[in-house]
């Protein structure tokens, strides 16, 4: 007699290695030991730095930005600061002014080079070619000298040429008509900002109603329309804007005047808040059917670094600017000032904003002036750009758009084939073959390696210290050799062009994910 097969009691469930051999464990400990061990160092170099500075009789200090430098700038919005910040802050306008005029710059002419490259032409597509190889093959530095020498030569400018012209080119630089901002500048960019949004929203409303219903709504006229009228009628109402002006001495009552401890607490719940609501957000996209979330090892550490960085904004405000004032405040000055620099901005803003304000920009032909013996361009009509700008500008400007135009073509190799020979089978022109199907799709290629020759844009700003243009290295450097604060201008140094990379590659990554394929 045959009896049946009992049933297995046993499972086969694999046993759980050791700690010692889990693969998660031991990424999160190599992860946290490289964390741990790079900020020791970074503590353990800035520490030696400050003691070697004692050691030669200068202190590590930050008084150098609120005290005057008795230094005059080359150019920039103020060329006799009154502080180290104004200083650096003037710096940090000049470099941000070729940046962001040479990145659009840069980008136009890389692409008609990139474009030209591709032309059959032979003559235009040899040009382009040279262009990209002279360009791309000789040191930016070398460009920007020989730039700055080519406007040296031009000639000098002389007393006979006083009085205003539609162009001058000399030797003390180049001036041009331009668009003179006057008193009621700042009401009029606020409502072009509110109208830029409204434009905004009336285009995507348009394009709406296009796929729902299926029918021409002009979305493109309509926003021009909309932002032309802002851009009109907001020359006529712009005092109007001059109500702000009681809101912003409001706030700058209350930055003025509210304890501290007040604003420490609400920053230290906001960063509290911030935090919360990225890991909320996190889990609930990761959310399965079944209501959990699957996490990866990744997963935890974006996790735990957002938690980290929440507690650490909690420290910051809680501990940090306010350690010296919450005694004050917990014994007798309950209105210490905050001192955090909003006040003084809500006050500019308040002054500029009122009602008696009267035309915001005013057109204006450059003036050569001569106050003295020697004849200078007017700085109050039209606008005067110094060789040194010239050149860092000239230089940086060409020498990425070369680059620029090999990505270009590159992107427009890469779209297939089949594309340009479906556009001129339907009767599109090569012209609008190449501007309504092929850039468009070649720009979703080239972006990525687009946002890296930008960043590369900003930094080689930094080479105007060879031309003695007033960016903020250049200036920093003067700061430097006067108050013998090495360590604290690189600091500054560091931290501004890493917000500046990180503004850039943030701006291209917004529009990388927007113009992707969305799979269906």
């Amino acid at each position: 007699m045959v009896t049946p097969l009992e049933p297995q009691t046993g499972t086969s469930e694999h046993a759980k290695p050791p700690f010692w051999r889990n693969v998660t464990v031991l990424k999160w400990i190599a992860q946290i030991g490289f964390l741990t061990f790079f900020i020791w160092l970074f503590y353990i170099l800035i520490s030696q730095a400050v003691s070697n500075l004692e050691g030669t009789g200068i202190a590590f200090s930050w008084d150098f930005l609120a005290e005057p430098l008795g230094v005059l700038l080359g150019e920039g919005f103020n060329t006799s600061p009154g502080s180290g910040i104004e200083a650096l802050a003037v710096g940090m306008t000049n470099m941000l002014r070729i940046t962001a005029s040479g990145i659009v710059a840069a980008t136009i002419v890389g692409t008609i080079i990139g474009v030209a490259r591709l032309s059959s032409n032979w003559i235009v597509s040899q040009v382009a070619n040279a262009y990209i190889e002279f360009f791309r093959n000789i040191p930016l530095l070398v460009q920007i000298y020989f730039w700055q020498s080519l406007v040296l030569t031009l000639g000098e400018l002389t007393v006979e040429e006083e009085g205003a012209a539609w162009f001058f080119a000399t030797s003390k630089g180049i001036a041009i008509p331009w668009l003179t901002p006057r008193a009621g500048r700042w009401q009029y960019i606020a409502l072009l900002v509110l109208g830029a949004f409204v434009t905004r929203w009336v285009y995507k409303w348009r394009v709406r109603i296009l796929e729902e219903k299926g029918v021409e709504t002009h979305a493109g006229s309509w926003a021009l329309g909309v932002f032309a009228t802002f851009l009109i009628a907001g020359w006529l109402v712009h005092p109007i804007m001059g109500l702000f002006g009681f809101l912003w001495s409001a706030l700058a009552w209350v930055f003025g005047n509210v304890p501290v401890i007040l604003f420490q607490l609400v920053f230290a719940a906001l960063a509290a808040w911030l935090a919360y609501r990225f890991i909320k957000n996190f889990l609930d996209e990761r959310r399965t059917p079944a209501g959990l979330a699957k996490l990866t090892d990744d997963d935890y550490f974006r996790l735990t670094v957002a938690g980290i960085l929440g507690l650490a904004g909690v420290a910051f405000f809680l501990l940090g600017p306010g350690n010296a004032t919450v005694s004050r405040l917990l014994g007798r000055d309950l209105t210490f000032s905050m001192n955090w620099g909003l006040e003084p901005i809500f006050s500019f803003l308040a002054e500029k904003f009122d009602f008696s304000t009267g035309l915001p920009l005013d057109f204006s032909r450059p003036e050569v002036v001569v106050p003295t013996r020697f004849a200078q361009y007017s700085p109050a009509v039209g606008k005067a750009f110094t060789p040194a700008f010239v050149s860092v500008w000239i230089g940086v400007t060409l020498y990425t758009a070369a680059f620029i135009g090999e990505i270009v073509r590159a992107g427009i190799m890469a779209v297939h084939r089949g594309q340009n020979e479906a556009a001129l089978a339907v009767g599109l022109r090569r012209g609008q073959v190449l501007r309504l199907v092929v850039l468009p799709q070649a720009f979703r290629i080239v972006l990525p390696p687009l946002g890296s020759q930008y960043l590369n844009l900003a930094k080689n700003t930094s080479l105007g210290i060879a031309v003695a243009y007033a960016e903020v290295v250049q200036v920093g450097q003067t700061i430097y050799n006067q108050e013998g604060q090495t360590l604290a201008v690189f600091i500054i140094w560091m931290a501004f062009y890493s917000i500046v990379s990180l503004v850039l590659s943030g701006v291209v990554n917004y529009y990388n994910r927007k113009m992707q394929l969305v799979e269906r």
